[in-house]
């Protein structure tokens, strides 16, 4: 029988269709999400779903039936926890402690758990290593506190980890109810609609793409691959591209000759990102979904949001 696999998050962007790929994969799943920013409707049917809040002890019970965790539960949009950082480090710090204690009393085997680029914000070595930690940001700084609480749940209790720093992930169910919405998915919805998108600052910013179905791939391996365990590891595609150049290629395959709004840069953002994963093509993984081929993928779930009256 496959292991039995709790997602935290898993109405979310990476998390319903992590929770997705599992249950094709014939993998029994719990789900938990307080759907402050997970959609319902994104679960996907098979999932055994909780709505809890990942601070609140009541979720404890779920994980002593669970063999694995991925907790990708998050206060994750960059400039909003900019304005609050007392939530962010209530939900990214002290709900994260508490899906580490569930964990370790539930006897789980091992915790494979979201860190991110945006640690990575200060440093100016580009491709960016694994090991050049740099958080500015208030977000960057909740997943810096959670790295250290990781490795102390190690030492003190023995419980194993994985952490996974994601680049700029995109595909389908990429979250565009945020405030600033990604920019795939803002620029795809503003163009479908025949309204102007809006790049904050110049556009010349670089950012490293990589699409879900790879870092699911790489999901996978958490669970089937014992050297994954104790390890924290970069998946990003090893490329970038700047805003501008996402812009056109977006409206080329849309066949819109629209120009975009310029608007005031964003506080708090990295001017480049860009994965070193050698560590991770170490272990035979490799990032498979070209840039034109992700978008379009993002491009159809989007075309059927909006047919459906739901966008």
């Amino acid at each position: 029988m496959n292991p039995r696999v709790l997602i935290t998050g898993v109405a979310g962007f990476i998390g319903s269709n992590l929770a997705d790929r599992l249950i094709q994969k014939g993998y029994r799943v719990i789900g938990i999400d307080n759907l402050a920013y997970g959609v319902k409707e994104q679960v996907p049917e098979g999932v055994e779903f909780h709505q809890l809040d990942i601070r609140d002890k009541s979720i404890h019970p779920l994980f002593q039936h669970s063999d694995y965790v991925f907790h990708l539960a998050a206060k994750n949009c960059i400039s909003d926890c900019q304005l609050d950082p007392l939530e962010t480090a209530d939900i990214n710090v002290t709900g994260t402690i508490n899906v580490f204690e569930a964990s370790r009393r539930g006897g789980v085997k091992k915790v494979i758990y979201a860190e991110s680029s945006a640690l990575y914000e200060g440093s100016p070595v580009m491709p960016t290593p694994e090991s050049e930690v740099r958080p500015e940001s208030f977000y960057a700084l909740s997943k810096f506190a959670s790295m250290y609480f990781a490795e102390g749940y190690a030492r003190h209790f023995g419980l194993k980890t994985t952490a996974l720093r994601y680049f700029c992930a995109y595909g389908p169910r990429q979250d565009y109810r945020r405030s600033i919405p990604p920019v795939f998915s803002a620029f795809i919805i503003k163009l479908l609609k025949g309204e102007q998108p809006v790049i904050y600052g110049s556009g010349d910013k670089r950012r490293d793409f990589i699409h879900v179905d790879d870092i699911n791939d790489f999901h996978e391996m958490c669970i089937t691959d014992e050297r994954t365990t104790g390890k924290v590891f970069n998946l990003g595609s090893g490329r970038n591209y700047s805003i501008n150049e996402i812009y056109d290629t977006i409206a080329s395959l849309l066949g819109s000759s629209g120009k975009p709004e310029h608007k005031p840069d964003l506080p708090g953002e990295a001017l480049e990102t860009l994965a070193d994963i050698s560590l991770a093509k170490g272990l035979g993984w490799q990032p498979r979904v070209t840039l034109v081929e992700g978008l379009k993928t993002s491009i159809a779930f989007i075309k059927k949001e909006l047919s459906s009256g739901r966008l």
